[in-house]
């Protein structure tokens, strides 16, 4: 597998086919970034780390309590696994904060060992209760996954008000080159009942194609809350049931 750095333009899909069907999809852009550059980023003109530029980064926004430094803490959680391996590379995939404004449904952690294969992704989940949960996704050996891998999780964190903590996810994950695909089924009593993926393309990573992607997609982070509350009401005028919060779990990561 071959994995480099640069701005992923991709579309993102999500269709819910229960309790009544509803689709959408839109066009984004995430940064993909290897986790030892993390701390080296202010070499950008537009871009910074902890601090306000057009895009940045912002260590707070990841990870948990005691979740820092982040290759240590994602070492220190493989080694809790039945079948550990040595994290060579990680491949952070993200939301930038644009104007200083984010919100990051979902970001991605690859971990690749040292033959530079994907042996694991920690799945970083936050809902718009201010929540946050990591749902790591690894194969029961600890091999390698491959394109047409799955891996299983029960469903642990509440996300949507539409739906209960019960079923559990289907995730697969494919990256190789400049190409990228992340699918996540959600299944209830055995049936789909959502579907959503991020497919897409990297480009480069420089002040130039990030300008060019501020404008191609304006305030896409603003637009991702937005179609979030969007959708709801979507849902809701269809008369979905509303389902209230329930308190979040103790623990912080599920495999």
């Amino acid at each position: 597998m071959v994995i480099s750095q640069g701005l992923l333009i991709a579309r993102v899909f999500h269709k819910r086919y229960a309790p009544k069907e509803n689709v959408f999809s839109y066009k984004i852009y995430y940064l993909c970034l290897f986790l030892r550059d993390f701390f080296h980023l202010n070499f950008f003109r537009l871009f910074s780390k902890n601090k306000f530029n057009l895009f940045s980064l912002y260590e707070k926004d990841y990870g948990f309590p005691d979740f820092k430094p982040f290759q240590g803490a994602l070492q220190e959680l493989i080694n809790k696994q039945d079948h550990p391996f040595k994290i060579k590379d990680v491949l952070l995939i993200t939301l930038p904060r644009v104007l200083g404004y984010a919100f990051n449904p979902i970001s991605f952690w690859f971990c690749v060992d040292a033959g530079g294969d994907l042996r694991a992704v920690l799945c970083e989940v936050n809902n718009t209760f201010g929540e946050r949960h990591g749902y790591l996704c690894m194969k029961n050996k600890g091999d390698v996954i491959l394109k047409d891998d799955i891996t299983k999780s029960q469903k642990v964190f509440h996300v949507s008000p539409f739906y209960s903590l019960k079923g559990e996810y289907e995730f697969r994950f494919h990256i190789e080159g400049s190409s990228v695909g992340i699918w996540i089924d959600y299944y209830l009593e055995g049936k789909k009942t959502l579907s959503t993926s991020l497919i897409g393309k990297r480009k480069a990573l420089n002040d130039r194609t990030l300008i060019l992607a501020f404008f191609r997609y304006p305030l896409i982070t603003l637009k991702v809350i937005f179609l979030i509350h969007y959708q709801a009401l979507k849902l809701f005028s269809k008369r979905i049931k509303y389902i209230k919060k329930p308190p979040p779990r103790e623990e912080e990561i599920t495999k």
